[in-house]
């Protein structure tokens, strides 16, 4: 987001509990325990009659008690006018904002149980406003009207809310550089964020998408985050030429296909898919962080044109072996816990050459299984450019 020359004005609004005031049964509690606590010093009925001074400090006492309700019981009073007064003053401005001025560039509403944006008046903000987050909402649908103002608007956050569609009430957002939509209730990408060209940050995760469509006029993405929905193939990204981070965990992928054209792609994400095979990478030579746990895949290959990748996370996988990675002289860290790999030949034949590793997970395979004890010495003696393996640094 551009900085302003002046100081920018942030308004944030959160849901937060209110102490209710004094309840008049509360006060009659009170009033209730002084009066046990005078009665228990009262004589009993066939005792000696109490002396002058007794019957005063009981006289005081009760009058305190009096004046300790009339008090309370004003207070508590006082405090519901004000309260239905507030009340009634809200109602009668119907300005969720009121207190904020027209002249705000920011506002953060997050959790305050808003189905109707209507009630905000955002309008007035019309000629400021940068950035307008309504995370953990209950939005369901966005007024066209109410956006169509907004033209200044460069940030919106819609994160966790009920939203199915757009319409066309971002149609006017042309300076809008990041849309986040994670965690509603779209089945398909909106087919009218054409309109929003100068996007670079766009997030659809964990919605009911099963299909990549809708996205081939963002040329200026850089990152596009569609983790948790219902995609089965990777797919009309060709036109993403500009794209530096893609993410695709949780899907149903099982062909890593469709990347060649993503020449600038610096991290890849499909963690938690259904390949079976690695592939489909060798044109991404900028490729830096390839991210591929939890697949089907049974053998490390096809990465012979990855020289910058510096982080390889391929656990939880079927690897049997150590291999393809000798060449990846700038690897900084190497995920390979969970697999089949049965001893450490591959250590020394693979990896000891690559001066920058740095961090190596072992764990969860037979080779560790098998011999816990001795197992992080043979790693550090194959190793010794090695700082961490698995969670634990490594004592120098």
């Amino acid at each position: 987001m551009a900085e302003t020359e002046k100081q920018t004005d942030v308004a944030v609004v959160q849901d937060e509990p209110t102490t209710e005031p004094t309840s008049h049964k509360q006060a009659i509690s009170k009033e209730t325990q002084c009066r046990r606590s005078v009665m228990v010093d009262a004589p009993a009925a066939d005792s000696e009659e109490p002396s002058e001074a007794s019957q005063l400090m009981k006289s005081q006492a009760m009058t305190r008690v009096v004046q300790s309700s009339s008090t309370n019981n004003a207070e508590s009073d006082d405090e519901k006018d004000s309260d239905v007064e507030e009340q009634e003053e809200e109602a009668e401005e119907g300005d969720f904002l009121a207190d904020f001025p027209d002249e705000t560039d920011e506002l953060e509403l997050v959790h305050c149980r808003l189905g109707s944006l209507d009630e905000l008046r955002l309008r007035r903000f019309a000629n400021h406003l940068r950035r307008l987050c309504l995370r953990q909402n209950l939005v369901k649908h966005l007024d066209s009207e109410t956006f169509h103002q907004l033209t200044k608007l460069q940030e919106l956050d819609l994160y966790d809310n009920r939203i199915k569609n757009l319409g066309d009430a971002l149609d006017k957002l042309s300076d809008l550089t990041m849309l986040d939509l994670s965690f509603n209730l779209f089945k398909h990408i909106p087919d009218r964020l054409e309109h929003l060209s100068k996007l670079t940050l766009i997030y659809f995760v964990q919605n009911r998408i099963s299909k990549i469509t809708g996205l081939e006029s963002l040329t200026n993405l850089t990152s596009l985050e569609l983790g948790g929905n219902r995609i089965r193939k990777i797919e009309n990204l060709d036109t993403l030429v500009n794209l530096e981070e893609l993410w695709l965990g949780k899907n149903k992928i099982t062909k890593l296909e469709g990347l060649s054209s993503l020449k600038k792609l610096r991290i890849l994400s499909i963690q938690s898919n259904r390949i079976t095979k690695l592939e489909g990478v060798e044109g991404l030579e900028s490729l830096e962080e390839l991210y591929l746990s939890h697949n089907g895949i049974k053998k490390i290959e096809n990465l012979e044109k990855n020289t910058n990748l510096t982080t390889l996370d391929i656990g939880y996988n079927f690897l049997e072996a150590i291999e393809g990675v000798s060449h990846l002289n700038k690897l900084e860290e190497l995920w390979i816990s969970g697999n089949k790999i049965p001893d450490f030949s591959g250590l020394d034949k693979e990896l000891r050459g690559i001066k920058t590793l740095r961090t190596l997970y072992l764990e969860a395979n037979p080779c560790e299984t098998n011999d816990r004890v001795h197992y992080r010495r043979k790693v550090m003696l194959a190793l010794p450019q090695l700082t961490q393996i698995d969670a634990t640094y490594v004592r120098l």
